[in-house]
């Protein structure tokens, strides 16, 4: 059996933190959330020797990277993921802005799918798949785990979407855990489409409990054990034109993007754009001495084509009743009602 590869991206928007650490009754501040999170991450590497370690740290406009060649021992995972978050803190500090960014989560989960692309691509090169020309294989249970604290960020839902299917295609497990703030609706539809487990603590004091029941166990093992599910899952999408998550709207049945409103204005410079049609009676237009189109009555054409001057037939050859005169005899169209044209 080979190890398990463990990608962790981690929220460290400093905002969301210092709110967390306020909220009543169980608050959590930054320092105690990483040491039960290196609590959890030692107890993956001494679950097995060959397990392998990455941690992606996603800041506000910034997302840092630590290599996961360095984490050979305990105290190396202890004072690499320390000296490296206290680093980037620092640089925040020092080029902080009036409004904070948002937290680049979505770049976070985006180099951590490359990273495990890459391992993808080196343990294939290393056996004997590369040189026959075989399917390339896969690692063994590669996941990556989530650990947000900020809110949905509507304008991203499309690269969120496209992370989503990366991760199937890679046949990679996202779990996804909300420590602070509202559920999370692009989290619980990451780890549902990939076979992954989504927790929203509700007691943050608990932490590092829900990492070892939930998380620690690698996806090949967890169908043998009681791991929390979800209850329900938020299928909701955000919209094209507005960047809302939307309850009710339209949705085009080529691209499958969604819209508030009906894309009226879209339509309208479609049909702009759109060649004219030709008109079928321009060549009669021409040509006065070629007969009419025969009319429709009923649904039925007249068998007897008409002039300009003649009377129109109805059905079965007879006039029609609206050109009877009140004597009961036809008119043509120069003499309505049995009277002659005045003047």
């Amino acid at each position: 059996m080979n190890g398990s590869h463990l990608s962790v991206v981690v929220d460290l928007s400093p905002s969301q933190w210092h709110l967390s650490s306020l909220h009543q009754p169980y608050p959590l501040d930054l320092g105690s959330f990483v040491s039960q999170l290196l609590a959890f991450l030692n107890a993956h590497i001494a679950s097995r020797h060959e397990n392998s370690l990455a941690v992606f740290g996603a800041f506000p406009g910034k997302r840092c990277a630590g290599d996961a060649n360095s984490f050979p021992s305990f105290k190396m995972v202890d004072s690499t993921m320390m000296h490296n978050i206290v680093k980037q803190l620092e640089n925040l500090n020092q080029d902080s802005a009036v409004e904070e960014a948002p937290s680049a989560l979505v770049g976070a989960l985006t180099k951590s799918l490359c990273y495990i692309n890459r391992l993808t691509l080196e343990f294939n090169a290393s056996t004997a798949n590369a040189t026959e020309g075989l399917e390339p294989l896969t690692l063994s249970d590669p996941r990556i785990l989530i650990l947000s604290v900020s809110p949905d960020q509507t304008a991203s839902y499309i690269p969120v979407m496209n992370s989503i299917f990366s991760a199937q295609k890679l046949k990679v497990t996202i779990d996804a855990c909300q420590i602070y703030g509202p559920e999370t609706v692009f989290l619980q539809q990451a780890a549902h489409l990939t076979g992954g487990s989504y927790i929203y603590l509700e007691r943050r004091d608990a932490l590092l409990q829900y990492l070892t029941m939930t998380f620690l166990p690698p996806p090949s093992v967890r169908h043998t054990i009681s791991v929390p599910t979800q209850d329900k899952i938020d299928f909701r999408a955000a919209c094209f034109c507005h960047k809302n998550i939307v309850d009710v709207g339209f949705v085009c049945s080529v691209c499958l993007s969604s819209f508030t409103k009906f894309p009226i204005k879209t339509l309208q410079r479609l049909n702009a754009a759109r060649p004219s049609l030709p008109l079928a009676s321009a060549s009669q237009s021409r040509n006065p001495s070629a007969p009419s189109t025969p009319l429709k009555t009923d649904g039925r054409a007249s068998a007897t084509p008409f002039r300009s001057g003649e009377t129109p037939l109805g059905p079965g050859g007879l006039p029609h009743s609206g050109n009877i005169n009140v004597n009961g005899t036809p008119h043509t169209n120069g003499a309505k009602n049995g009277l002659g044209s005045s003047g």
